[in-house]
């Protein structure tokens, strides 16, 4: 049984803050305020200083860096239950969505082509969808070692990323970029990166015009046989629990939520 706090460990390593710093098993992060995940204090088992301290301790931290304080709790869970107590509320307000849903699925989903296509481990899938009425696919799918402009632009709005942009997209020991290319350019994109032998996949686009052709399953199989060749054995995916579409989607791929999480931020930030 994979626990919540592996997995939320393993999703830390593959989504690097540019500064982690630990506070007993909590960890303190930040990345100029580029996405929550890297720019909140993990609050996973012990701090290692009463409660009160460690609230303390990231609200410190945050200033120190610039970023407003906050904190990501499992829901549910000892600390997440206290924290109301110590005047602290959840962020309703967070832009990407306080209630998150935290999938577990195959490594490669339901559906998908597990041999890939490359010897040298790049993971390229077959490039024709998995449908017996298939037209022979126009695109081509492929991960890569580093990323695109093509990849940048799907996956962030733009073709050259901010430093703490590329300080977490390029983090981490072992990282995908999956892209669908058609002779009208980049279609679809996504990152994958490898840690405790949990794959985590985030930044799924595929431009509007292309939706609803299978590039998003083709790009899911792509990114699980690459991680599968760098270890994985399971995939976890991050997903806004409203987000009705994305959540059948990874259902029909075989995913199952296993826990969520949630932000949370002190009610009165003692620094003002």
């Amino acid at each position: 049984m994979i626990s919540a706090m592996r997995i939320e460990r393993a999703c830390a390593d593959a989504w690097p803050a540019q500064v982690d710093e630990p506070l007993g098993e909590w960890r303190l992060r930040a990345a100029g305020g580029f996405t929550g995940r890297a720019n909140s204090a993990l609050a996973v088992d012990d701090p290692g200083l009463p409660l009160p301290d460690a609230l303390a301790s990231v609200c410190d931290f945050a200033h120190q860096h610039a970023i407003p304080p906050m904190l990501q709790a499992v829901q549910n869970s000892p600390v997440e239950r206290d924290l109301p107590r110590f005047g602290w509320r959840p962020c309703e307000d967070h832009a990407a969505g306080n209630d998150v849903a935290v999938l577990l699925g195959p490594a490669v989903p339901r559906g998908g082509d597990p041999r890939g296509g490359d010897p040298r481990g790049t993971g390229r899938p077959p490039t024709t969808e998995a449908r017996p009425d298939a037209e022979p696919a126009d695109h081509r799918v492929e991960v890569l070692a580093e990323p695109l402009p093509g990849w940048w632009e799907l996956t962030i709005g733009r073709s050259g990323p901010t430093d703490a942009e590329r300080a977490v997209l390029t983090g981490g020991d072992a990282v995908g970029y999956g892209l669908v290319h058609g002779p009208d350019g980049a279609r679809a994109a996504v990152r994958g990166a490898v840690a405790d032998g949990l794959l985590l996949v985030a930044r799924l686009a595929v431009r509007p015009e292309h939706r609803r052709r299978g590039l998003a399953r083709a790009l899911m199989a792509a990114i699980g046989t690459w991680g599968g060749r760098h270890g994985a054995s399971a995939c976890v995916l991050q997903v806004a629990a409203d987000n009705a579409g994305a959540l059948a989607l990874y259902d029909r791929l075989g995913f199952r939520e296993h826990h969520r999480y949630r932000y949370w931020v002190p009610c009165e930030d003692r620094a003002l």
